[in-house]
C-alpha cells in the first residue's frame, strides 16, 4: 500500500501500474469534502515520489464514483467574500492541474455518478472509460453557480462549445451513450468488464499505443475555432440559453460568457477567469436559496427514510376512481415497476384511464425516453377492473373518485372489506379531512391521505395526511410508495387543506381583495409572474377551475372562519355562478383556444369587465410593491402557522413543499426563506401597514415574538 487515507488509497496493481482508489470510509458516497483534498494532495505527493509508477488508474469503491463537492463546506466559503473564494478555487485548481500533469498517463474508471467536482476531477484525467448505466455531468447551474473547478475550461477543449454550452448550461446528469458520443468519455463498458477495460487503456498509454500527451496539450490550448466560429457558437447560445433561463437565474448566461472569455486562452488564464467569474456569481443572492433548496430537499429524504423504516415495499397497488387523475397515479406507478389495478364502476372511465396512460407512455416513447417493448411491459402492469375480485392481493389503494365526502366514505367503506390484513387505504384527497373519512372505517389506523397534485405525471410532490388515527406504518407504507412512484413525499397532519391548499387560498384571498379594491388582474398576473411564479393567480385559477376553487375556498371559510371567511361575491364566485369555470371549457379570467399543438392558448376577453361589475371595485392604480406585498403577506405568514401548530414537521418541509406542490419562485427559496431574507422584523412592519385588511396580514404572536429576539426560521 503506497497511501492509506480514510476517504483514498493508493495501491499496485502490477508491475508500474497503481490504482487510487476513493473510498470514503464514513459516508454512504464519495465527496470532494476538505479531508477528501487533503487526501488527494498527499497521495498525489506519494505518487510523485515513488520512482516505479508508469501510469495510474483513479476509481472509486462505492456505488457512485464522487457525487460532488461537499456543498455545507462551500457555503462557508461563499459568505467569506470573492477574494477569499478566488483563493479557495486557487488551491483547488492547483491540485487538479497536479493530477492533471502526473509524469504518467491517468484514466478514470467512471462506475457511478460523477457530479460536479467529480466529474471535473475525471476531466483532469487523460482518458476516462465509463460503466453502462452510470451517469455524468455538471449540475452546478442548478445551485445557482457553475463549475469552479476547471469545468468550464476543459469540457469545451474536449467535446466543443456547443456540446459544453448544453451540458453545463443544462446541468443535465448524462447517460453513458451521451457522453460516448459527445466525447466526453473514451470508452462505454458492461460494469463487470469496466476495471479490466479501464487498465487495458493505462497499458495502452504506457506502450505508447495512445498519445496522452496530446490529449494534455489539447486541454492546455485555446479553443480550435476562428473568430467567426467563437462568436456563432457563444452569441447563438446566449441568446437561446437567456431566454429560457431568464432575469432571475444567472449562472447559465454567466458561464457562456466565462468560456466565451477565456475561450482563446491557455489553461492557466483560463482557470483564473473561471474562478473571478464563479466568486462573482456565488456572492449574489440567489446562490444561497437555491444552495438552500439543494440542502433542504437533503433533509426531506433523511426525513423520508425515517418514517420508512422497515416497512414493507408495496408490490401490488390498486386505485379507485379511473378518470385523468386515476389514469394519472396507474401510469406513475406502472412506469416505474410496481403493477397495479385500476378499478371503476363503468367502462368508460376505464377506457378513459387506460387512454390517459397510454397517452403519457407514448410520450415518453416519442421522446426517446423508453422503447415500444418497455411501454408494452408498463401498460402490462395496469390491470383494469369493474369488480373487487383481485383485490385480496393489494398492499396499497388509493382512493381517486370525485371530491365528495359522501361518495368517499361509501367507497372507502367498500373497498376495505376487501382487503387483506395490514394492508393501507389512502384517499387522494385536496380538502376532505382524513380524520372525517376515517369514521367510515373499521381499522381507521390503516388509513391516511395520498394528496397527488395535478398533473400527477409532472408534479413532484406528494402530500401523505396523518389522520388522528393513522398508523406509523400506514404513514411509513404510503411514504414507501410515494418514493418507489418517483415522488417526493412530505408527511402533514390533517387540517382543512392540509398544508399547500391551506397556504395558497391566502393568496387567492390576496388577489380577491386586490380585485375588490380595483386593482387589475392582469396587472396583478404580470407582476407575479415577474416575482418568480410560474403563472399570475388569475391564470392559475383558471387553470385550477373555478369549481375546484369555490369548493375549497368553502372548506378554508369553514375551517378558519376568523381569517378565511368573506363576506360579498367574489371575481372567482362570479365566473363560477356563469359557468366560466377557466381552461375545463375554455373560458374564466381569460379565454383559450386550442393550438396546433393541441394546447390551450391563453387569450385576453374583452368581456370580462362588464360580467365582473359589482363583484371587482372601480378601477384603480397599484404600484409593483403593492400587489406583492399584499398577495405574499397572507401566503407567507399561513405557512408560518402551519410550522407553529405542528402540521408540517419543520421550516424545510414546509418551504420544500410550496416549491414542489405550487411553484414557489426556487430562486426566493420557499415562504420562510424569504421572510428570513427580508427580516422578521421588517416583514411585521411590513405587515403592519396593511392590518386593516384582515387576520390574514396580522402576523402570529410567534412571530413577533421571534422578530423582537432577532430570530429566524433557518438559522
Amino acid at each position: 500500500m503506497l497511501m492509506e487515507g480514510k476517504t483514498i488509497h493508493v495501491a499496485a496493481v502490477e508491475e508500474g501500474l497503481y490504482e487510487l482508489v476513493f473510498a470514503n470510509g464514513e459516508h454512504s458516497v464519495n465527496t470532494l469534502n476538505r479531508a477528501t483534498l487533503a487526501e488527494l494532495q498527499e497521495a498525489l505527493s506519494a505518487l510523485k515520489a515513488a520512482p516505479d509508477v508508469t501510469g495510474l488508474l483513479i476509481s472509486s469503491a462505492k456505488e457512485s464514483f464522487i457525487v460532488g463537492a461537499d456543498i455545507t463546506e462551500f457555503m462557508g466559503l461563499f459568505s467569506a467574500g470573492e477574494a477569499a473564494i478566488v483563493e479557495g478555487l486557487g488551491q483547488i485548481n492547483t491540485l487538479f492541474t497536479g493530477l492533471e500533469e502526473l509524469p504518467f498517463p491517468t484514466v478514470a474508471a467512471i462506475n457511478g455518478l460523477a457530479l460536479g467536482g467529480g466529474f471535473e476531477l475525471c476531466l483532469t484525467c487523460d482518458y476516462r472509460v465509463m460503466a453502462q448505466g452510470a451517469k455524468v455531468g455538471l449540475p452546478e447551474v442548478k445551485l445557482g453557480i457553475y463549475p469552479g473547478w476547471g469545468g468550464t475550461v476543459r469540457l469545451p477543449r474536449l467535446i466543443g462549445v456547443d456540446n459544453a454550452n448544453e451540458w453545463i448550461c443544462g446541468g443535465a446528469e448524462n447517460r453513458a451513450d451521451k457522453a460516448l458520443k459527445d466525447g466526453a468519455v473514451d470508452a462505454v463498458v458492461a460494469p463487470d468488464q469496466l476495471r479490466d477495460a479501464a487498465l487495458d487503456l493505462l497499458r495502452r498509454c504506457v506502450e505508447s499505443q495512445f498519445d496522452y500527451r496530446a490529449r494534455r496539450a489539447e486541454k492546455r490550448s485555446p479553443i480550435k475555432l476562428n473568430q467567426i466560429e467563437m462568436m456563432m457558437a457563444f452569441e447563438s447560445a446566449k441568446g437561446v440559453v437567456g431566454a429560457k433561463a431568464g432575469p432571475h437565474y444567472p449562472a447559465p448566461l454567466a458561464a457562456i460568457k466565462t468560456m466565451q472569455s477565456h475561450a482563446t486562452k491557455g489553461l492557466d488564464e483560463a482557470l483564473a477567469i473561471e474562478s473571478k467569474g464563479f466568486a462573482k456569481l456565488a456572492t449574489n443572492d440567489v446562490t444561497p436559496a437555491l444552495v438552500g433548496l439543494f440542502l433542504k430537499d437533503q433533509q426531506i429524504k433523511r426525513i423520508s427514510k425515517k418514517y420508512e423504516g422497515d416497512t414493507a415495499p408495496v408490490k401490488q397497488a390498486a386505485v379507485l376512481g379511473a378518470g385523468i387523475m386515476g389514469g394519472g397515479i396507474a401510469y406513475q406507478s406502472a412506469s416505474r415497476g410496481t403493477p397495479i389495478l385500476m378499478k371503476d364502476i363503468n367502462e368508460q372511465a376505464i377506457q378513459l384511464g387506460l387512454d390517459e396512460a397510454a397517452k403519457l407512455l407514448n410520450k415518453q416513447v416519442e421522446r426517446g425516453k423508453i422503447d415500444a417493448p418497455k411501454m408494452a411491459k408498463a401498460l402490462g402492469h395496469i390491470r383494469p377492473t369493474l369488480s373487487y375480485g383481485d383485490f385480496g392481493a393489494v398492499d396499497l389503494v388509493v382512493e381517486a373518485v370525485v371530491e365528495n365526502p359522501k361518495v368517499k366514505k361509501a367507497v372507502l367503506a367498500e373497498v376495505e372489506a376487501t382487503l387483506p390484513e395490514g394492508a393501507i387505504l389512502a384517499s387522494n384527497t385536496s380538502t376532505i379531512s382524513i380524520t372525517e373519512l376515517a369514521t367510515a372505517l373499521k381499522k381507521p389506523e390503516n388509513f391516511c391521505g395520498m394528496h397527488f397534485f395535478n398533473p400527477v405525471h409532472r408534479m413532484p410532490l406528494v402530500e401523505v395526511i396523518r389522520g388522528e388515527k393513522t398508523s406509523d406504518e400506514a404513514v411509513a407504507r404510503t411514504v414507501s410508495y410515494a418514493k418507489a412512484l418517483g415522488k417526493t413525499p412530505i408527511v402533514v397532519n390533517d387540517c382543512p387543506g392540509f398544508l399547500v391548499n391551506r397556504v395558497l387560498f391566502p393568496y387567492f384571498a390576496g388577489f380577491s381583495a386586490l380585485l375588490r379594491d380595483g386593482a387589475d388582474y392582469q396587472q396583478i398576473d404580470k407582476v407575479m409572474e415577474g416575482f418568480g411564479w410560474p403563472m399570475g393567480p388569475a391564470y392559475l385559477l383558471d387553470v385550477v377551475g373555478m369549481d375546484t376553487a369555490c369548493h375549497a375556498d368553502g372548506v378554508m371559510a369553514a375551517g378558519f372562519p376568523d381569517r378565511m371567511a368573506h363576506e360579498g361575491e367574489t371575481a372567482i364566485e362570479r365566473l363560477y355562478s356563469l359557468n366560466r369555470l377557466g381552461q375545463k371549457n375554455g373560458q374564466g379570467f381569460y379565454r383559450y383556444e386550442v393550438d396546433r399543438k393541441g394546447k390551450p392558448k391563453k387569450l385576453v376577453d374583452e368581456d370580462l369587465a362588464k360580467l365582473l361589475e359589482g363583484a371587482v371595485g372601480a378601477p384603480r392604480e397599484f404600484s409593483n410593491d403593492e400587489i406583492i406585498a399584499r398577495m405574499m403577506i397572507p401566503l407567507c405568514i399561513e405557512t408560518a402557522r402551519c410550522l407553529e401548530e405542528g402540521i408540517i414537521g419543520s421550516a424545510a418541509e414546509a418551504d420544500m413543499a410550496l416549491v414542489y406542490g405550487i411553484g414557489f419562485p426556487p430562486f426566493r427559496g420557499g415562504a420562510l426563506y424569504y421572510i428570513d431574507q427580508m427580516g422578521l422584523s421588517a416583514f411585521c412592519q411590513l405587515a403592519d401597514r396593511f392590518s386593516a385588511l384582515g387576520k390574514l396580514y396580522q402576523p402570529t404572536d410567534t412571530m413577533r415574538e421571534m422578530a423582537a429576539n432577532g430570530q429566524t426560521y433557518f438559522g
